[in-house]
């Protein structure tokens, strides 16, 4: 007899408990491995092994060489040595925006230190061909491990971005800080934070709203044991909030107890970059800032590097701007090229180079209205696209003639987009330091465009992201930048949709309002009383 609906086996409420519960035992079962203590064992674990994997390969693809027992013993020491080297410090990949980028630097750095010390002892122990073994330790123990830990952040990364499997986190402080800071999280999921709840004894007005898209307030800050226990939270970031320093410094102390990781945003946090150093006078602990000076030698490098690389660039590229120049110009009429100004360093205007991509504007076309809170860019307005045009902007190929601005002098390869100068204005009046873009030379692709904010997508992210790499600016993020360029270009990578937080609504930036200034104001008072 076939069973009713309401008794089939799929159906029944047992089972389905029993998938879910299932489904929480695997969970419960990942997320201790995924915690960074943990992690960092499972690492050191990976990384012995493939290590003496990698020594041994190295020592058995030369017969000559493995026959020796000083080739051997080396082989033994060198994992230890680059272990020693690799956990000397917390590498740059131990943030939680590190990158593959960043593994792969220090790996190869630690492998090349290990190389050193090994053709050292071997020339010590008198054995034959000492950088002959050290080369093929370097060789296969950089490749290995490289490869190893590039997987181990992906792995982790891509399991961390599930809600299920990201750390439970609570933010001490309901403001504007705190809630940009939820906001990053949540339009990042690969950071493995997820916010579930505030703490503040006066948030801002409005987050208590019903409906609001937001983790509710929980409590004060004295409510931070309750809190831990009814979210299961095991990261707590502190923002800025009303409470005096004391307070604050007596629930870092419980949240040492419970067992739970703390991160805090410092004071003047809006001048702080990476090169920013902890310092102690006594027991207090002291930033000494380091600030950037876009006037200074290390920019001037940055635009002779800029410049010459154009150089080669237009040089290698010629065939491929002359193949798109006659498409284009068979495609339609109108010029080959598109002339547009923009503004740049210190407000100095100059004409912006593209190959054309849209037929040319009647006289009576409408105009186009900018959304507010949005940046220009894409389709504005009516799509005239040409079809040589939408290829040309699918493969980023109609930016190629920017590289005669950067030869100019007028641009660099990286850096912040260039507007136009109505909008610059416009932005300038609206967006909070919008201005400080302008310190640089702006870029044919830049650190907002990786991240995924190309086209119409929220200005004031952009100008975020755009002040970060001008504070944080280094050869190495330069260097990032271009590499995930090209990446985007070859579509190994896709950074406009794996950000689910941005939108092409308006945001207000992380600037503290009046408010948000007298909450720190209040919170530094009370910590003097």
């Amino acid at each position: 007899m076939t069973p009713t609906p309401a008794a089939s086996h799929v159906d029944q409420p047992g089972s389905i408990a029993l998938r879910r519960s299932a489904g929480d035992v695997l969970a419960g079962a990942i997320v201790p491995v995924l915690e960074p203590h943990s992690w960092r064992k499972v690492r050191l674990l990976v990384d012995i092994v493939v290590l003496y994997l990698a020594s041994s390969a190295a020592l058995f693809a030369d017969p000559a060489i493995s026959g020796t027992v000083t080739s051997r013993w080396l082989a033994a020491i060198f994992p230890l040595v680059v272990l020693a080297f690799m956990y000397a410090g917390n590498g740059r990949e131990d943030r939680l925006g590190g990158s593959l980028l960043d593994a792969t630097t220090h790996v190869l750095g630690a492998v090349s230190l290990a190389a050193m010390v090994t053709i050292g002892l071997a020339s010590i122990a008198g054995g034959p061909n000492p950088v002959g073994i050290a080369a093929r330790l370097w060789l296969f123990g950089g490749v290995y491990l490289a490869v190893a830990r590039a997987v181990l952040l992906s792995v982790r990364r891509q399991a961390t971005r599930a809600k299920a499997l990201a750390t439970p986190t609570l933010i001490v402080g309901a403001g504007l800080v705190g809630e940009h800071i939820v906001k990053r999280l949540v339009g990042e999921p690969g950071y493995g934070l997820r916010p579930v709840g505030y703490l503040d004894d006066d948030p801002l007005p409005g987050f208590h709203e019903a409906g609001r898209d937001s983790p509710p307030v929980l409590g004060g800050p004295e409510h931070l044991a309750e809190a831990v226990e009814r979210t299961g939270a095991r990261h707590v970031i502190l923002a800025f909030s009303t409470e005096p320093d004391h307070v604050l410094v007596d629930r870092v102390r419980e949240c040492e107890q419970l067992g739970v990781e703390v991160s805090l945003v410092p004071r003047l946090y809006e001048s702080i970059n990476d090169r920013a150093t902890l310092e102690h006078i006594g027991g207090v602990p002291l930033l000494r800032l380091r600030p950037i000076n876009p006037r200074g030698w290390q920019f001037a490098l940055k635009h002779a590097i800029d410049r010459t690389a154009a150089a080669l660039a237009l040089f290698v590229l010629s065939p491929v701007m002359l193949a798109v120049a006659i498409a284009v110009r068979r495609s339609s009429p109108g010029p080959i090229l598109f002339r547009q100004r923009r503004v740049g360093r210190d407000g100095h205007e100059f004409d912006v180079l593209k190959f054309r991509t849209m037929y040319e504007l009647e006289p009576d076309a409408g105009g186009f209205e900018l959304p507010t809170g949005v940046a220009p860019g894409g389709v504005e307005g009516e799509d005239r696209r040409t079809r040589v045009g939408r290829t040309l902007r699918d493969l980023s190929l109609d930016e190629l003639p920017q590289l005669i601005n950067v030869l100019r002098g007028d641009m660099s390869l990286v850096g912040p987009r260039p507007e136009r100068p109505e909008y610059v204005q416009q932005f300038a009046r609206d967006v909070n330091r919008y201005g400080d873009r302008h310190r640089v030379k702006s870029g044919i692709t830049g650190w907002a465009q990786v991240n995924g904010l190309r086209g119409q997508t929220s200005i004031a992210d952009r100008v975020e992201w755009d002040n970060y790499y001008i504070k944080n600016w280094s050869l190495r993020l330069d260097l990032r930048i271009a590499v995930l360029t090209v990446a985007e270009m070859l579509r190994f990578r896709d950074s406009a949709n794996s950000r689910p937080g941005y939108v092409k609504a308006a945001d207000s930036s992380p600037a503290p309002s009046r408010r948000e200034s007298s909450r720190r104001s209040d919170r530094q008072a009370a910590g003097r009383s």
